[in-house]
């Protein structure tokens, strides 16, 4: 049985997309939890050679993608105050180039 290993264009695409999607989320504390988790994840992997456990962690994270994106969705709908410890946004006013 042959094992398609994901080429690594694929795996970078797919740990830039898990980062896009966690910074999504409204809540602080959700938001850091999945961008170290996803950091963490990945770096366990990085120099993984073996195609049977490559091909596994990239569909697996494949479907925890899909999972992260459903969740910042409802998370972006029910999202509360900004913490203390969040950094705030510049306001930006019409003359400030």
């Amino acid at each position: 049985m042959a094992v398609t290993v994901p080429s690594s264009k694929s795996v970078l695409h797919l740990y830039s997309s898990m980062l896009r999607t966690s910074r999504s989320f409204s809540s602080y504390n959700f938001r850091e939890y999945f961008l170290r988790r996803t950091k963490s994840t990945f770096r366990a992997m990085q120099n993984e050679q073996d195609p049977t456990k490559l091909s596994a962690f990239y569909n697996e994270n494949v479907k925890d993608l899909a999972v992260l994106k459903r969740s910042a969705i409802v998370n972006q709908l029910y999202g509360g105050w900004r913490l203390v410890v969040e950094k705030e946004k510049p306001v930006h006013l019409r003359g400030d180039n």
